[in-house]
């Protein structure tokens, strides 16, 4: 996984366009190191080809082994829940003394690393790429838990220190004289009172009651609460309790002060091991990284693309993986689109509702997932790598700066062609569409060009039949309605509400591509559209006489 990478493939306005932001969101991660490489992902670019097939062919083996070992990737993944992001306190070891808590934690991570060694090496054999293979780091364990229970919580053993194990010896010894020295005083009281205390050496009597004045003249006690209903009675300490809690005080320091050394030697060791700590927490986050990346290729049926040196897209049943997941929810299937692509400009033409923005889409979405080492939807797919992709698309009026659509759309034509360089690829919707016919077809006649001199491939979707005229230009036309039964679709929108027909129209659209050889019979898709949701029949009848 390529990071770290200071240039730019596209703005953020593509990236979200072309749905690279949207697979990034749904790659189930699980650890607080995979989080952060996947943010810090870059592309590769042209160049570095060999690099980004290397990382393509590590993320196949990884789909692979997801698809064979479903338990054991669910407990990879179990475990990589558990892991917390603790660089702050092992850096931290190296010249301070870590609190319990911190160690513990080391601890929690040292059993998680473990763990994790157990689930990926059986037997002497690595079940996953070598690369992602963590360093041993049982003698740290070892270190932080002497008895070698594995029990994921930390206590400073007496195994950590002679002379603690002593100290709590005598704390021990202590306590046991103080509780020896009181239930003797508890049974005189009760001998010479008729009074019993509670395990724990005190009495609760209500303030109504006869014996209080009892309890209150017994000298060995002494009143320690009280509320309006009753008062609390505990023994008091005598002269024996008294100098053993002196002197339990005295080992309660001395303990406490060797704990402290306790946790300073533990700290120095954790920090020998900081360098391997790291690189493991490294480890983690890429193989978390890439099992997130090989689910959601398994689970979205994407494939590897294949990477070539020329630069050029092709694409056989290609899917937009955003899109198709919204229709999906609906219940409905997604038509797959082909379409090759190569330096020069091609343009898509047909009716709106025919798919050209999501085809334009797809082409940058699969460009830039693989450029990111992604799997791509696709039957199969080839990318030639670019420098730079951008989208121009939609309606981008800003208010703020008190710009037409057009003006807006404008700046960014400028933008997008003042940045390009070679190996672009750029991608432009239905541009000037927000002014007047005859300039609209004009500037994107011109547009195009000028974009046929360029080293670039450029796709634009247009309404602008007679740009596709243009010599060197490549025409792809959307099928739309081409192919459809007219009486049957008819039949099925005339009994249908007024909401439900343009869901029924679409579910006829066929939004595959067809390259256009020589300029024929104008699409009257738009007027059998207009037709069907009941535009006048006079007024369609009338365009009619103005298609040539």
């Amino acid at each position: 996984m390529k990071m770290g990478a200071n240039r730019r493939l596209a703005n953020i306005k593509t990236r979200s366009e072309t749905g690279l932001d949207y697979v990034m969101q749904n790659i189930d991660l699980n650890t607080p190191f995979g989080k952060k490489q996947l943010k810090a992902i870059s592309p590769y670019f042209p160049g570095e080809e060999e690099e980004l097939k290397a990382e393509l062919d590590k993320l196949e083996l990884m789909v692979e082994f997801v698809k064979a070992n479903g338990r054991l990737v669910e407990q990879i993944q179990e475990m990589f829940m558990e892991v917390k992001d603790i660089t702050y306190s092992i850096t931290r070891s190296a010249n301070q003394t870590l609190a319990g808590v911190e160690i513990f934690e080391v601890k929690s991570l040292l059993l998680g690393m473990r763990k994790l060694l157990q689930l990926t090496v059986k037997d002497g054999e690595c079940l996953v790429p070598e690369e992602y293979i963590l360093e041993d780091t049982t003698e740290l364990l070892d270190v932080l838990d002497p008895r070698k229970d594995r029990i994921n919580t930390f206590y400073i053993y007496d195994e950590f220190s002679a002379k603690l194990k002593e100290l709590r010896g005598k704390k021990r010894e202590l306590e046991l004289a103080i509780r020896k020295e009181q239930k003797a005083k508890r049974e005189e009281i009760k001998k010479e009172y008729g009074i019993m205390l509670t395990p724990k050496f005190d009495i609760m009597v209500a303030k109504n009651k006869p014996e209080l004045e009892k309890i209150k003249a017994i000298p060995d006690l002494e009143m320690v609460d009280q509320d309006h209903i009753s008062m609390t009675f505990m023994l008091k300490a005598n002269d024996v309790v008294f100098g053993h809690m002196k002197e339990l005080d005295e080992i309660h320091g001395l303990i406490e002060e060797e704990e402290e050394v306790v946790r300073r030697e533990i700290s120095r060791e954790i920090s020998k091991y900081a360098d391997v700590l790291l690189a493991n927490c490294e480890k983690i986050g890429v193989l978390d990284v890439v099992i997130g990346k090989a689910i959601f290729a398994v689970q979205r049926n994407c494939v590897k693309p294949e990477i070539v040196d020329e630069h050029m897209i092709k694409i056989v049943d290609g899917r937009n993986l955003q899109v198709e997941a919204v229709l999906k929810s609906k219940g409905k299937t997604y038509c797959p689109v082909s379409i090759e692509l190569k330096d020069g400009v091609t343009c898509i033409t047909g009716a709106n509702m025919g798919g050209k923005t999501i085809s334009l889409k797809l082409c940058g979405q699969t460009t830039i997932l693989a450029q990111y080492g992604f799997f791509v939807g696709a039957k199969e797919a080839k990318v030639g790598l670019s420098n730079y992709v951008q989208i121009l698309i939609g309606d981008s009026q800003s208010v703020e700066r008190g710009l037409s659509s057009f003006g807006s759309e404008m700046e960014e034509l400028k933008t997008m062609l003042d940045s390009a360089v070679e190996r672009t690829m750029l991608l432009i919707d239905e541009i000037a569409s927000g002014t007047n016919p005859v300039e609209g077809l004009a500037l994107t006649r011109s547009l195009v060009d000028y974009l046929i001199t360029k080293p670039y491939i450029s796709l634009l979707t247009t309404h602008f039949e007679t740009v596709t005229e243009t010599d060197g230009v490549v025409n792809m036309q959307v099928r739309g309605l081409a192919d459809v039964d007219f009486n049957r679709l008819n039949s099925e929108i005339q009994y249908a509400k007024r909401s439900e027909r343009i869901n029924i129209i679409s579910k006829y659209m066929d939004y595959r591509l067809c390259r256009v050889e020589k300029q024929g019979e104008v699409p009257k898709d738009a007027l059998n559209i207009a037709k069907m949701l009941g535009v006048s029949n006079e007024i369609i009848e009338g365009a009619k006489k103005y298609i040539k």
